[in-house]
This record gives structure tokens, C-alpha cells and sequence, in this order.
């Protein structure tokens, strides 16, 4: 199943009012977005390129959970308390992008809670599908055959 795009997600009036606040920006491939734990302040609808998500993982190094790519939206951990990125954001090819204040965002769907039904709903897909995904991918990363002498 695809990640829900605000495009699909949104009725048109909703999705014409909050692409009136994002800025245009770009990334260097190799740009770190964010980082686990850090202060979760905007997030991003892709353009083009491609994003990675990772996570940190005990004595291993960071896990992929995720490629993202044009259309999908590149956190939401900025619109639950307490405001802190779960998982951290790498662009890997150049990135173009809309980034949006986070503070404005939940402001707007303050204001209006049609709105902000409608935001919460789409981003609650989204990590619905994040979820399902970065469980299955963990399964992956730590499923040790029987004959290998591991647990299971």
C-alpha cells in the first residue's frame, strides 16, 4: 500500500490553503534533514529526489526503514507532542521540496478544525503506513535463521 499523499488525502480547499505557507527549498544529496530526538519544528512534501529514514539501532549502525520519494510528506512528528522526531531523515539523491513551519500549520488547524481534522487524518494514515512498514523492516533486520543458532 503507497503512503497517503496530501493530493489523495485532502480535499482541494485544504490543500489550496496550506500550499499558500510553504517556501521552496533544496538539499544536497547526503543533507541530513533530522535527527532522532532533535526538536520536530516543519516538515516537507517532496518534490523531487529521494529521502531515507533511519533509525538508531543499539551496536549496529542506523537502520533504513523507508525510502520516500516525489509527493510524500517527510515527518510528522511535528504535529504530535511532544514535538521531537522519531526517527531521523537523509536526502539521498538532491532533494527539492516545500517545507512548512510546523507552528503555523497547527495554528491554521487550531483555527479551523475541519481543517485540522482533515491534517490529522492524513498524517495519522501516514504513520499508520510508517509504522506497518518500519515493523515489518525491523522483522527483516533482525530475523536470524533457527539453523544459525538464534532465537526465535
Amino acid at each position: 500500500m503507497n503512503t497517503p499523499t496530501m493530493l489523495r488525502a485532502l480535499p482541494a480547499d485544504h490543500r489550496r490553503r496550506l500550499m499558500r505557507l510553504p517556501r521552496e527549498v533544496s538539499f544536497p544529496q547526503g543533507t541530513r534533514l533530522f535527527d532522532e530526538g532533535a526538536r520536530a519544528d516543519r516538515f516537507w512534501i517532496l518534490r523531487t529526489g529521494s529521502v531515507e529514514l533511519d533509525t538508531r539501532v543499539p551496536g549496529r549502525r542506523a537502520a533504513v526503514i523507508e525510502t520516500l520519494g516525489a509527493n510524500e510528506l517527510v515527518g510528522w512528528s511535528w504535529l504530535f507532542a511532544p514535538h521531537v522526531w522519531h526517527l531521523s531523515a537523509t536526502a539521498m539523491t538532491p532533494v527539492r521540496a516545500y517545507e512548512f513551519d510546523a507552528t503555523a500549520i497547527r495554528s491554521m488547524c487550531q483555527d479551523d478544525p475541519a481543517l485540522g481534522q482533515a491534517v490529522t487524518q492524513w498524517v495519522g494514515e501516514v504513520l499508520g503506513h510508517r509504522l506497518r512498514f518500519t515493523r515489518t523492516r525491523l522483522l527483516d533486520l533482525y530475523n536470524t535463521p533457527c539453523g544459525a543458532g538464534g532465537v526465535v
